[in-house]
């Protein structure tokens, strides 16, 4: 099952109210992978909509029930929240520290439902034309649409006709785009997640299921095959220290999760991704997942040192403009976070943070064959192996 924080920058807040009828199947949860099967479908009455985030004037030391964060430091809940939001920390602080002058604007918000969240971005820098590091930490009770809406892929068997109730659910993660201003420093994005959901509330005594997803990924404009190994290879030995199927396995997962069907090419030159892992140790997911957002600096910075200040003309930049554009349509058409948020009324600010601050579409463009771009398109139609 997708986690709906796929890779969105927000989880949003549900309420319902018994408004408008929509024919709803009722899921049926496998043990293994989340899988949904659907038979029987069922009039549901509900829409989505949302609490109001509460706005906050100072960061929690934790977004954790008190309950939580009390009882038990060690839990996987509070040691993925320490986590996400000590990368949150060490990223904004290496943006910051590599544009030389722009600062992040904080917003940290709480939801009625429980938990809440931080969102940071950093625009019109001198390096950074939009950089965004959000944080979300969020639980309590997901209406059953909501619960299928983050499961598109959900496919059937189950003979009930009780409507389905509530699931209660925790979800926390960390989720950013940057977007440097120079042609030929690479737009890269990363998610990291943790998503548990209880027995509705209807069918007590069933297990509680979780799993990790996440991702990094580069997107340049232009290949410097340095850089792109450089990426792939940080990525690679974050891998193996696990498991030496990971790498492989979860770059393919990214070039097929990070594909563009009406342009039949990628987004960009990928990394790894992965979803609902549960099938290993929970110890060891954790800590694969700290490997995984402890790479993202090292991984991407050096790359950006190195190319953010190259002289370029005003044909670079439209090649690069034409390449956000196909960052914003994979993101508003396909990408699983985004079109989730949006289809229930989730903080649209949080939403599209990872859209660019500039982009652009020509009619039939068509870069020369042997060209610089034509080397990225082919590259983005054909992926390769980079290590």
């Amino acid at each position: 099952m997708t986690s709906i924080l796929s890779s969105t920058f927000l989880l949003p807040s549900f309420t319902s109210h018994n408004t408008s009828s929509y024919v709803y199947p009722k899921p049926i949860l496998h043990h293994h992978h989340h899988h949904l099967n659907i038979t029987t479908p069922l009039r549901v009455k509900a829409t989505l909509s949302m609490e109001k985030e509460i706005p906050e004037s100072q960061r929690p030391l934790t977004f954790l029930k008190p309950s939580e964060s009390d009882s038990s430091s060690s839990t996987i809940r509070s040691r993925f929240e320490k986590m996400i939001r000590e990368t949150q920390d060490t990223v904004c602080n290496a943006i910051e520290s590599t544009d030389g002058g722009a600062k992040f604007k904080e917003d940290v918000w709480s939801r009625p439902g429980g938990g809440g969240g931080i969102s940071r971005v950093l625009q019109d820098g001198a390096v950074w034309e939009k950089a965004g590091v959000n944080v979300s930490v969020v639980y309590g009770l997901m209406p059953p649409d909501a619960y299928r809406a983050a499961n598109p892929s959900s496919s059937s068997s189950s003979s009930s006709s009780s409507p389905p109730s509530p699931v209660p659910f925790f979800a926390a993660g960390i989720s950013s785009v940057l977007h440097p201003k120079n042609p030929f420093a690479p737009t890269m994005h990363f998610n990291y997640r943790y998503f548990e959901t209880d027995a509705p509330k209807d069918a007590p005594g069933a297990p509680r299921q979780w799993w990790f997803g996440g991702g990094t990924d580069l997107t340049p404009a232009y290949i410097f095959e340095d850089d792109v190994k450089h990426f792939h290879q940080t990525q690679k030995s974050a891998c193996d220290k696990f498991d030496p199927s990971f790498y492989p396995r979860f770059k393919k997962w990214c070039d097929d999760y990070f594909y563009i069907k009406h342009r039949d090419e990628r987004r960009g030159l990928g990394g790894i991704f992965f979803d609902d892992l549960n099938d290993y140790d929970q110890e060891m997911l954790l800590s694969f997942s700290t490997e995984c957002a402890n790479s993202v600096v090292p991984a991407y910075i050096p790359i950006i040192e190195k190319r953010k200040d190259l002289p370029f003309t005003d044909q670079h930049k439209a090649w690069q403009q034409l390449r956000r554009g196909r960052y914003v349509e994979f993101n508003l058409v396909y990408d699983r976070g985004t079109t989730f948020g949006l289809k229930t009324g989730g903080r649209i600010e949080s939403i599209l943070v990872s859209l660019p601050l500039t982009a652009r579409w020509e009619y039939d463009h068509k870069p020369e064959e042997g060209s610089e771009e034509w080397k990225l398109l082919d590259a983005c139609i054909n992926p390769k192996e980079w290590v």
